[in-house]
C-alpha cells in the first residue's frame, strides 16, 4: 500500500467535512439572503398587524430540525474542518477565518435577531395589540439591518471555505512516477 493510499480515507473524510461545512454555510447564507432581498421587502409593504403576524409565524416555524441542522451544522462542521487542517499551512488560515466569521454571524443571530424575535412573540396576538405600529417600529429596522450583516458574514464564511477547498485540492499528494506500482522492481522504491 502506498503512502497516498494509506491517507485516502483521512483525506476523503477531510473533503467530506469541508464539503458539508460549505453546503450548510451556503444554506444559512442563502436563508438570510432571501430574507434580505425578498421576504422583508415584501413584508415591508404590509400593514402593521399583518407584518407582526407573518413574522411571528415565520419565527415559529423556522425553529425546526432542518433549519437547526444547517445553522448548527455549519458551525460544527467548519470547526471540525479547521481542526482537521490545523497542520496544513495552505487551507488552515482560511478555515480558521471561516470559522471565526461564521461564529460572529452565529452569535449575532443568537444575541440580536433571536431576542428581537422573542420580543415580537411576547407582543402577543396581533389582533389584540393596542399599538402595532410601535411594536413593528421596535422590531423591523433593527432586525432587517442585523439580518443583512449576518447574511454578509455567512456569505464571507462560505467564500473562505471555498478558498480553503481550492487550496486543499491543490495540496493533494501526487504519486511520483517512479513510485507507481508498474514502475519496475520494488528494490528501486
Amino acid at each position: 500500500m502506498t503512502t497516498s493510499q494509506a491517507h485516502r480515507p483521512n483525506r476523503t473524510l477531510r473533503h467530506l467535512v469541508l464539503g458539508g461545512a460549505a453546503v450548510t454555510t451556503g444554506l444559512v447564507a442563502g436563508t438570510f439572503y432571501v430574507f434580505s432581498c425578498a421576504v422583508m421587502p415584501a413584508l415591508g409593504r404590509s400593514d402593521d398587524r399583518t407584518f407582526i403576524e407573518v413574522m411571528q409565524n415565520i419565527n415559529d416555524v423556522i425553529e425546526n430540525p432542518v433549519f437547526f441542522a444547517g445553522f448548527f451544522g455549519a458551525l460544527i462542521l467548519t470547526a471540525a474542518a479547521a481542526w482537521q487542517q490545523r497542520r496544513s499551512p495552505g487551507p488552515r488560515g482560511w478555515l480558521f477565518a471561516a470559522f471565526a466569521v461564521y461564529a460572529v454571524a452565529f452569535l449575532l443571530t443568537s444575541g440580536v435577531n433571536v431576542p428581537l424575535n422573542d420580543e415580537l412573540a411576547q407582543a402577543g396576538n396581533p389582533a389584540h395589540i393596542a399599538d402595532p405600529a410601535d411594536v413593528r417600529d421596535r422590531f423591523e429596522d433593527a432586525w432587517v439591518a442585523w439580518n443583512a450583516v449576518r447574511a454578509l458574514l455567512c456569505t464571507a464564511a462560505l467564500a473562505l471555505l471555498l478558498r480553503a477547498s481550492h487550496l486543499m485540492t491543490r495540496q493533494l499528494p501526487q504519486e511520483l512516477p517512479h513510485l507507481a506500482p508498474d514502475a519496475g522492481s520494488r528494490a528501486s522504491r
